[in-house]
């Protein structure tokens, strides 16, 4: 049962959509990679919410 516990923990979920919108720390290495990586997580996390927004407003509008 902990084991499953563990694997349902969504914390580092958090703690990536943070670190990802946060302003880069210019004491970390930084590659071209993972600034595209970053960036098209952005992006994604971005349609994302708007799309649930969306389908939120269409749900209720209904």
């Amino acid at each position: 049962m902990n084991r499953l516990l563990n694997y349902l923990k969504i914390g580092p979920v958090f703690a990536y959509f943070i670190r990802v919108f946060r302003k880069p720390d210019p004491n970390q290495p930084t590659s071209v990679n993972l600034r595209m990586m970053h960036g098209i997580n952005r992006i994604s996390i971005v349609m994302f919410l708007i799309a649930i927004i969306v389908y939120s407003v269409r749900h209720c509008t209904r």
